[in-house]
């Protein structure tokens, strides 16, 4: 108790000590922080009052005054004047290019301290902040006011001093790797102790820190300090001292140690003793009840008179009364089965004759008839001069035997039973690995075939992966008996032009896998492909009807190591992709090439999702013009991609895989969103474009929201039109499309077919849909001023529309002569490059005030 005690006051005393050397190196940091900021920020004092008397300094000024704060040893990483919280000057201006047009405003990392150095008139010390440009630091928040001559002061704006957070830490040495303590500061934004912290680790806090304040310009931080080692190990002279303590306890408390153990020992031997005694007559009493409670019979056998000694139980299981007599020989012999005799007698005088072990098994016939089965067990004992004994004993084993020969039959019966559930469960197995149609293996068979399979080296491997054409036809017109006929053929056919070794599996509805793991050269593959091909395309005859279906097959073949064979029915699937995209009924082989166009098409497919979301899809508009007086009366909105990389790219680079992802309806709505939002651009700089005309991809048409999305954007009857494609307008027409259609020409939006002489419509479904216009596609139109057959033919297409009183607008005019013919054959619109090609909304404005297209006629 002493020594703790003494422990306790010399701790006490180390700990002050640490502390003190502790708040030392803290003062030192702490006149280090403030005094590199304050003198930071009173650097930039005399340019915030430069401001406040010359508000419209300029750019060139500006920098002459900001530069000449750069100089000398100061933190400072750049200085933005923000007239109105708007960034609009910085310096230096390289690296911090980012900050022009921040508004402080609408930052939420920034607009609170700017906002608070606007209402206290007063410096905030802002951070730390990630700043714009990059990096993290301290803003000083100069709020500058002018002088309005009725001597009032007006708020002019922020002068923001950014200082550089690691210079900052650097020079004040928080960032040294030798410092001899660890910090942390708290005090976020000026805070001081109840702000968040922002430097050092939150286990300096939780560790009984000495603390000192920095006090700022406006505000302060709290800085902890704790040493590096903890206070644990602040002082080696506590260690000293408790080793001292800890030595001189030792040499009082060994000695009575010592004895205790030894006094410890004598009592432990004599208890060990009682228990061994104790232990000694547990053991015999549980030797009588086990004896007894087991029913075993223990016995004698002098092997030189041949007399017996047998106890109680010996005699009751022998059946022989319990008097006490002394038995014989014949005594034992007499009882045994005579089928059990012989052996009985062998195993006796073998244990005799060898010295060893008497061990045997026997039944007892006893007198009443009753048989038992018994277990004898001796050894053979001999004390010096005495003669030999056999000392054994005996026990009925009938229930064991019996039980024995009960478990036997049920082993039996069960080995019987396991034989007709291993049958079953290979019938399982079976046909959970096996198409039940065909009885051809099933896609679970074929994957475990393509994870356990090893290539042989030198062996080509191939797979082929095969679709029927026109099988849901079949299906559909005759019924599943007729479509399950034509797979059950299919099969058949498979099984007889495949090799021997080859895998046929059938792995859903009408698809099949042959995996050929040796021998799959190309040419080998190319002659069986073909053969199959050829064998499916004959008619086969099913309740007195031909059916007639095709295969398409993609393969894949592997010469090298296979690493993953799975990636053979990938690679399949690409090429079965493409020999169906390319007319059905052939086969593909997967080529590198294949492969490149999968992931160029897949990380198109990403790039246009990404713009999507990002608004890459911006309008261009090309102007339409009236063909007699040439006066703009439209313009058409086309959609542009502005790549990030690839600058902006024309329709025909994405229309097709954006129709595969089922995105041309948002692309279409972000198109018509942005040319209403330009056409009230337009009005507003007195630009007057009478109406647009927008696309809108057939699956637009299908959207049950189309309507309700389209009332929401409030659009102004007849100025709007939308571009259909003639093929969307077949005579047998969606009932959904027509009802959508109608219902936007109910809203006052004109419908124009785009294209038109290159699809399917017919003259009733112009009379049906009943346009506002439909334009002659370029195709036809180019070819017109060299070819009087097609003039002719754009002459009939102008008629039909000047019959069906609908409006005609010509694209694809090239040159004036275009024009001339155009107009001479009685076309209303003309569009096209030779008065001006599609541009952004902007760039139009500018085009239809400086009349260009007037300078081109």
């Amino acid at each position: 108790m002493l020594g703790m005690y003494a422990d306790h006051q010399n701790t006490q005393v180390s700990k002050q000590s640490s502390r003190a050397v502790v708040l030392a190196q803290v003062n030192l940091i702490r006149s280090n922080l403030e005094g590199s900021i304050n003198g930071t920020l009173q650097l930039v004092r005399g340019l915030v009052a430069t401001l406040a008397t010359e508000p419209d300094m300029s750019q060139e000024r500006f920098n002459r005054l900001a530069s000449g704060l750069f100089t000398g040893d100061n933190q400072l990483r750049n200085i933005a004047v923000a007239p109105n919280l708007v960034v609009s000057m910085v310096y230096p201006l390289s690296g911090n290019a980012k900050a022009i047009g921040l508004d402080y405003r609408t930052n939420d990392s920034q607009r609170e301290a700017a906002l608070r150095a606007r209402d206290t008139k007063e410096l905030v010390l802002a951070g730390p902040v990630d700043l714009v440009q990059g990096g993290q630091g301290f803003i000083g928040r100069f709020p500058v006011f002018t002088s309005e001559p009725n001597g009032e002061k007006r708020f002019w704006g922020i002068v923001s001093a950014a200082i550089d957070a690691q210079s900052l830490y650097r020079n004040s040495g928080l960032l040294d790797g030798n410092l001899p303590v660890h910090i942390a500061i708290t005090g976020k934004d000026g805070l001081g102790a109840t702000g968040s912290r922002f430097f050092g680790s939150v286990a300096v806090m939780e560790d009984d820190p000495v603390t000192a304040d920095v006090l700022l310009p406006a505000g302060s931080w709290q800085i902890a300090a704790i040493p590096t080692g903890g206070w644990a190990n602040a002082g080696t002279a506590t260690w000293l001292f408790r080793v001292f303590v800890a030595l001189a306890g030792a040499l009082v408390v060994i000695p009575i140690l010592i004895a205790g153990r030894l006094v410890e020992e004598r009592h432990k031997h004599y208890r060990q003793s009682r228990r061994s005694e104790r232990e000694l007559r547990r053991v015999s009493q549980r030797l009588e009840l086990a004896l007894e409670a087991s029913q075993i019979g223990v016995w004698e056998h002098n092997l030189v008179s041949h007399s017996l000694v047998w106890d109680e139980r010996v005699d009751e299981l022998f059946d022989k009364p319990q008097d006490g007599k002394v038995r014989g020989y014949d005594d034992w012999v007499s009882v045994i089965h005579p089928d059990d005799l012989e052996r009985a007698l062998r195993d006796f005088d073998y244990a005799i004759e060898k010295r060893d072990v008497y061990s045997s098994e026997y039944r007892l016939l006893l007198p009443s008839g009753e048989l038992r089965y018994v277990r004898s067990r001796a050894v053979i004992v001999q004390d010096g001069s005495e003669q030999p004994r056999m000392i054994g004993a005996e026990w009925d084993v009938t229930a064991d035997v019996l039980l024995r020969n009960d478990l036997e039959r049920a082993k039996e019966l069960a080995e019987r039973r396991n034989v007709e559930l291993e049958t079953a469960k290979a019938r399982i197995e079976h046909n959970a690995l096996h198409d039940s149609l065909t009885g051809l293996p099933n896609r679970r068979y074929l994957d475990e075939v393509l994870e356990g399979f090893k290539a042989t080296p030198g062996e080509g491997v191939a797979l082929l992966h095969m679709d029927l054409d026109r099988f849901k036809q079949i299906n559909d017109t005759l019924g599943h008996a007729a479509g399950d006929a034509m797979l059950v053929h299919a099969a058949n056919v498979l099984r007889t032009n495949v090799r021997a070794n080859d895998f046929v599996a059938r792995i859903g509805g009408d698809e099949f896998v042959v995996f050929c793991a040796t021998g799959g050269g190309s040419h080998q593959m190319a002659v069986l492909a073909d053969r199959v091909i050829r064998q499916m395309w004959k008619p086969v005859l099913h309740d007195g009807h031909l059916c007639r279906f095709g295969v398409s097959v993609g393969i894949a073949t592997e010469t090298e190591e296979v690493a993953d064979p799975r990636q053979l029915l990938v690679n399949a699937d690409i090429a079965l992709y493409r020999a169906k995209a390319r007319g059905r009924n052939r086969f593909e082989f997967f080529t590198e090439a294949l492969q490149d166009e999968i992931v160029v098409n897949k990380r198109l497919a990403d790039e246009i999702l990404n713009g999507i979301d990002k608004g890459e899809f911006r309008a261009h508009y090309q102007p339409q013009f009236d063909a007699v007086t040439l006066d703009i009366i439209g313009a058409e909105a086309l959609v542009r991609w502005y790549h990030p990389e690839k600058g902006v790219l024309m329709p025909d680079v994405f229309l097709k895989i954006a129709e595969e992802l089922n995105v041309m309806a948002s692309i279409d709505r972000m198109v018509l969103e942005q040319a209403l939002q330009q056409r009230k651009v337009w009005q507003a700089a007195g630009i007057d474009i009478p109406h647009l005309s927008v696309n809108v991809s057939a699956r637009r048409l299908q959207d049950e929201e189309l309507i309700t999305s389209l009332r929401k954007l409030d659009i102004e009857p007849g100025v709007m039109s939308f571009e259909l494609v003639e093929s969307i307008f077949l005579d047998d027409n969606d009932e959904l499309v027509t009802w959508n259609i109608e219902q936007i020409k109910e809203l006052g939006i004109d419908i124009e077919i785009d294209d038109f002489g290159t699809g399917y419509a017919s003259i009733v479904s112009l009379l049906k849909l009943k346009p506002r216009r439909l334009k002659i596609d370029r195709q036809l139109v180019s070819p017109i001023v060299g070819s009087p057959a097609q003039r002719r033919l754009v002459e009939s297409i102008i008629e039909i529309g000047r019959t069906l009183g609908i409006e005609v607008v010509a694209e694809g005019v090239e040159t004036m002569e275009h024009a001339r013919l155009l107009k001479d054959l009685g076309c209303d619109i003309l569009q096209g490059y030779a008065f001006g090609t599609a541009i952004s909304g902007a760039a139009l404005q500018e085009f239809v005030k400086a009349r260009r297209w007037r300078e081109a006629s």
